[in-house]
C-alpha cells in the first residue's frame, strides 16, 4: 500500500469516527429535553433546573480544562475573548432560552425547532467561506427537511397557552446555538477541541450561577430528590459527554456536516418523548424519521474512491 492509499484510508477512518462522535453527541443532547420535561413535573423553575445542570457539570469541565493546558501553545488575548463570547452565546444564552421554552411546548416540538440550526449553520458557513452548497449537502437538506415537515405536521395539534412564546424562545435559542457552532469550528482548530470546550463551558456555568444569584435567594429552594437525580443525569449524559463528542466531531468533519448529522436529535427525542412522556407517535412520524436518516447518510457517507 503506497502513501496515498494510506492517507486516503486515514481520512476515511477519521471521517467515520467523526461521524460517530457527532451522532452520539446528537443522541446525548436529545435526552436533555426529556430530563427537563420530567423535572418540570416537579415544582422547579427553569433557572434553578439549569443551575443544577451547570453545577453538576462544572467539576468535569474544571478538571478537563486544567489537564488540557498546553504550555507550548498558550492562549492569546483574542482566544480568551473568543471563548468568553462563544461560551455566553452558545452555552449560556442558548441553554437558558431553551429551558424557558420547554416550559411551554413539548419535547418533540422543541427538538423540531432546534433542528433548524443545520440550515443556519450551512448558510453562515457558506457566506463566510464564499462558496455554494454542494449537491450532496443540498440533497441532505432536502431529505432531512422533508422528513421534519412530515413530523411537524403531525404535531400541529399541539396548540395551547404559551405555544407561540415557547416556540419563539426555542427558535432564538437555535439561532444562538448556530452562531456558536460556526464560531467553534474556527476556534477549535486554533485552540484545541478539549481546551476550547472546557473553558467555554466553564464560562457558561459561571454565567448561569451568576443569574441564579441575582434572581433567586442565595440558596437552593427545597427540591425533591428526583429533581437532583434528573439534574445529575442531565449534567452527565446531556451536557459533559455530548459537548466533548460534538467538539471532536466538528474538528474531524467540520461544523456543516456535524450540524447535518445532528438531525438524528429530533428523531431520537420523538422516540424518547413517546416512551417516557407519552407524547404522540404515529406512522407519519416514522416516515419522517426515515427521511431524516436518509439525509444523514447522504451527507455522512462518502462514495468509495472519493
Amino acid at each position: 500500500m503506497d502513501d496515498t492509499q494510506q492517507k486516503n484510508r486515514g481520512i476515511r477512518r477519521a471521517a467515520l469516527v467523526g461521524t460517530a462522535f457527532a451522532a452520539l453527541a446528537a443522541i446525548g443532547f436529545s435526552t436533555k429535553a426529556i430530563f427537563v420535561k420530567l423535572a418540570y413535573q416537579e415544582p422547579v423553575d427553569a433557572v434553578t433546573l439549569l443551575t443544577l445542570r451547570m453545577v453538576f457539570s462544572l467539576p468535569v469541565f474544571l478538571v478537563t480544562g486544567l489537564f488540557s493546558r498546553n504550555p507550548a501553545r498558550p492562549l492569546e488575548k483574542q482566544d480568551w475573548w473568543t471563548i468568553l463570547a462563544l461560551g455566553l452565546v452558545g452555552y449560556y444564552a442558548s441553554s437558558l432560552l431553551d429551558f424557558l421554552g420547554l416550559r411551554y411546548i413539548s419535547a418533540g416540538l422543541e427538538r423540531l425547532i432546534l433542528f433548524l440550526y443545520p440550515t443556519m449553520v450551512m448558510l453562515m458557513s457558506a457566506v463566510l467561506s464564499r462558496r455554494t452548497l454542494r449537491r450532496r449537502e443540498i440533497l441532505a437538506l432536502l431529505l432531512s427537511y422533508a422528513g421534519i415537515a412530515l413530523v411537524f405536521m403531525q404535531n400541529l395539534h399541539l396548540e395551547g397557552k404559551g405555544l407561540v412564546l415557547g416556540a419563539t424562545l426555542v427558535f432564538v435559542s437555535t439561532l444562538t446555538y448556530s452562531v456558536y457552532l460556526v464560531g467553534a469550528g474556527r476556534a477549535i482548530a486554533r485552540i484545541g477541541a478539549t481546551r476550547f470546550t472546557s473553558f467555554a463551558s466553564i464560562v457558561s456555568c459561571f454565567a448561569v450561577m451568576a443569574q441564579f444569584a441575582v434572581s433567586h435567594p442565595l440558596h437552593l429552594p427545597p427540591l425533591s430528590l428526583r429533581v437532583y437525580e434528573l439534574g445529575l443525569a442531565m449534567a452527565i449524559f446531556s451536557t459533559a459527554i455530548p459537548f466533548f463528542l460534538l467538539s471532536a466531531g466538528i474538528r474531524m468533519i467540520g461544523s456543516g456536516k456535524t450540524a447535518l448529522i445532528g438531525s438524528l436529535g429530533p428523531v431520537t427525542t420523538l422516540y424518547l418523548a413517546h416512551v417516557f412522556l407519552g407524547e404522540s407517535f404515529a406512522l407519519q412520524q416514522i416516515l419522517g424519521s426515515m427521511l431524516v436518516m436518509a439525509g444523514v447518510l447522504a451527507i455522512s457517507l462518502k462514495p468509495r474512491g472519493a
